[in-house]
């Protein structure tokens, strides 16, 4: 340590410092893009999450409203049905009091 570094060495030596701080800075710009491109995507996947469970929402609803929708179709055609049984009824037994002069 007693012997001076000569001007070419020291040169040297702070070039070589400057190379290796500009590798760093640009890992250090190459990481922070990334992290602001990870920060994005979390946001974007938190706003599809959100997109995700109020499409499941809606389709509970449109579930619920098509089961009414279709409970309404069944119960019209039994009401259908049910009058058409009851005519056919009447008409079988009116036709029997017919034949029995009632």
């Amino acid at each position: 340590m007693d012997t001076p570094i000569t001007r070419a060495e020291h040169e040297e030596f702070r070039r070589r410092l400057e190379e290796e701080n500009r590798r760093q800075d640009k890992r250090i710009e190459l990481l922070e893009e990334n992290v602001r491109e990870l920060g994005q995507l979390t946001n974007s996947v938190g706003k599809l999450a959100t997109s995700v469970e109020s499409m499941v929402k809606e389709q509970e609803k449109q579930g619920k409203r098509l089961e009414t929708l279709e409970g309404r179709d069944g119960e019209m055609w039994r009401k259908v049905v049910g009058y058409i049984a009851t005519a056919v009824a009447g008409i079988i037994i009116g036709f029997v009091f017919n034949q029995f002069g009632m």
